[in-house]
């Protein structure tokens, strides 16, 4: 081969050889560069040249000298694009899949963008593992049964992101069937719900869609400019908005145990803790939610509690209490 030929040949080799050193680099650990001239079948020079390449591509390859030196991908300023195998690729969607569909406490709009992300890159034979896998599984539903559709999720994701108007079928809490036609604003998870808050089209005001409700999602296309939300942000709107619909619960609620230890238990708009006693502290306020919530969530806090107010929530604690013995004696 002449010179001219090798030199042709690693211009035309250059793209993939970098990407196959980016794949081992990003693998945590040092790599010696006489052990990555051996994996791509290069000299060590040409090493060195790939990695000012990516150093200048904005990868923060560091380097370490000594006989047991080499070369390791560090945190940067900025996050580089990442390479992901086919089992990598998958499990990270599955991953993605699960925690949207169960609208996990931290697992926001961020999340399921990207997952929209990951699902447009996936070659076919991916996308079906991935969708082989989650037909496998069965989610473990909320106690009202409802679910929600992954791909409901990153349809909405990707018309957000991309200023799409967007088409769907809802249906109400009464069982009420509607199209829609909307601007989509912005996607909420309250923990155990996924929230649409978007621009209705045809009742010309803004709305709070349920995401568990939604069927049929299609992106038209239509591009639009975000109109001003009557809010500081969406999740202020939805909590505005789901105050509207709630009837106000003045609580009274004693707890056996100190505040530092309940408060990281309750929601953080239920509050503040006064103490009382030694090792306890008291809940006074009113809430705009529904007795079962309230009394799910008081349970939820692992530790002894009285109820003084309202009655229909002592009520409903002494009947659920029941039925849990119940089921327990059963």
């Amino acid at each position: 081969m002449t010179q001219w030929a090798r030199i042709l040949s690693d211009m035309t080799d250059t793209p993939a050889r970098l990407l196959n050193l980016l794949s081992l680099l990003q693998t945590p650990r040092e790599w010696p560069g006489s052990e990555l001239a051996d994996r791509l079948a290069v000299s060590p020079r040409t090493i060195r040249r790939d990695i000012d390449r990516l150093r200048d591509l904005g990868y923060p390859v560091e380097a370490s000298r000594g006989s047991v030196g080499g070369y390791r991908l560090v945190a940067g300023t900025a996050m580089p694009p990442l390479l992901l195998d086919d089992e990598e690729a998958v499990a990270i969607a599955v991953g993605l899949r699960a925690g949207a569909g169960h609208a996990i406490e931290g697992v926001d709009e961020a999340s399921v963008r990207a997952l929209a992300k990951l699902e447009q890159v996936l070659p076919s034979r991916l996308r079906h593992r991935v969708s082989t896998l989650q037909n496998a599984t069965v989610p473990l539903a909320r106690g009202d049964g409802s679910t929600i559709d992954p791909q409901t999720l990153t349809v909405m994701a990707s018309a957000v992101t991309g200023r799409e108007r967007l088409r769907f079928a809802y249906r109400a809490g009464d069982g009420a069937e509607t199209r829609r036609q909307v601007e989509p604003y912005r996607l909420v998870s309250t923990g155990w719900r996924w929230y649409l808050v978007a621009y209705d089209l045809e009742r010309e005001a803004w709305r709070t869609f349920r995401v568990d409700r939604v069927s049929e999602p299609f992106a038209t296309g239509a591009r639009f400019t975000p109109r001003e939300l009557p809010a500081g942000d969406a999740a202020e709107f939805l909590s505005a908005s789901m105050a509207r619909r709630q009837p106000e619960l003045a609580v009274d609620v004693s707890f056996a145990a100190p505040a530092e230890f309940v408060s990281p238990r309750l929601p953080g708009r239920i509050g503040p803790l006064e103490p009382e006693g030694e090792d306890g502290c008291r809940l006074r306020g009113v809430l705009r939610d529904s007795v079962e919530w309230v009394a799910l969530r008081l349970a939820l806090v692992d530790c002894e509690f009285t109820v003084h107010e309202p009655p229909q929530l002592v009520a409903y604690l002494q009947d659920l209490g029941a039925r849990l013995i119940r089921a327990a004696d059963s």
